[in-house]
């Protein structure tokens, strides 16, 4: 009897690993992806009344294993009377902290070009955020960027939007 059930564990516990390994496969890196978000963008002005509306950002990137990857900007759109935002560029690396197989926090750091149809500046930037898996190649998340911060302005924006790696 113990001659049988020595095998039938073994069998079993085979089984259960296997099954366990062919729900998760580790990413292959470096991993492209590239996302679109809504962008909620706020100039304030120190002394002025602030500027806020509503663009589009496109962003891309490369990630280099769990915890590492370099991404850019690119966005557009809004106008809130005085000031237009022409377009915003950007790129930054990007430290990724993952909380489970699906869900991430991160941390960005860089230099952005802001161009305003009154101004354009350029200057360090950083930001966090947090991405969530709705499928296997498909992300939903939110962060929020400090863009430009200047002496006598700031320039943020809270993002919400998708991302797709392939």
């Amino acid at each position: 009897m113990k001659l049988i059930a020595i095998p039938a564990v073994l069998l079993i516990t085979g089984a259960f690993a296997t099954a366990a390994q062919a729900q998760y496969q580790a990413p292959m890196y470096p991993q492209g992806y590239v996302g679109g978000d809504a962008m909620f963008w706020d100039l304030d002005p120190d002394g002025a009344s602030s500027a806020n509306s509503t663009g589009l950002r496109i962003r891309g990137g490369a990630q280099f294993n769990e915890f590492l990857a370099a991404e850019a900007h690119v966005g557009t759109g809004g106008s809130d009377g005085d000031v237009e935002l022409d377009y915003l560029v950007g790129a930054y690396a990007k430290g990724i902290a993952p909380i489970s197989q699906e869900f991430r926090l991160y941390g960005m750091v860089g230099m952005t070009e802001v161009d305003f149809d009154v101004d354009r500046e350029s200057g360090f930037s950083y930001g966090a955020g947090a991405e969530f898996d709705v499928a296997p190649n498909l992300a939903v998340g939110a962060d929020y960027m400090r863009y430009l911060d200047k002496s006598d302005h700031t320039f943020d924006a809270a993002s919400v939007g998708v991302r797709f790696r392939f």
